[in-house]
């Protein structure tokens, strides 16, 4: 934590000190800064990688439209709903995963199957080696 008086030199405090008229700013005590800033936010999320910000003007009207583009690393706490949403699609997608490789795995299975001459049920067939045979072979 920083030192009580020298918060006066934080950029953020320092910021807030130029926007207030010079009477309110001599005022403040360095306690009261401290609060103030950790109240408002000490600018932690401030950093990053790309930071894009702009303004468009409409024509034929007097006010104009900003935007920013902010992208970077979440260095921000994650909630309880996010974690259970995060749990969720994982196991989501981890079953679609397998239950696809499974499904591949059996086809590949079954074809390698047919290649080979191997009847298991007498006169029953997908048709898979067939279909294959005609549209590849």
């Amino acid at each position: 934590m920083k030192k009580i008086n020298a918060i006066r030199k934080d950029p953020d405090v320092m910021n807030l000190l130029s926007r207030l008229p010079d009477e309110t700013a001599l005022s403040l005590t360095d306690r009261q800064l401290s609060h103030i800033k950790v109240a408002v936010g000490n600018g932690g999320y401030r950093k990053h990688k790309i930071d894009c910000r702009g303004t468009i003007p409409i024509p034929f009207y007097p006010s104009r439209i900003y935007f920013v583009l902010l992208m970077g690393r979440n260095i921000r706490a994650v909630t309880r709903r996010e974690k259970s949403i995060a749990l969720m699609t994982t196991l989501f997608l981890t079953t679609l995963f397998l239950s696809l490789s499974t499904l591949l795995g059996l086809v590949v299975l079954y074809i390698l199957k047919s290649a080979l001459g191997i009847d298991l049920f007498e006169g029953s067939s997908l048709g898979l080696w067939n279909w294959l045979k005609q549209n590849f072979g």
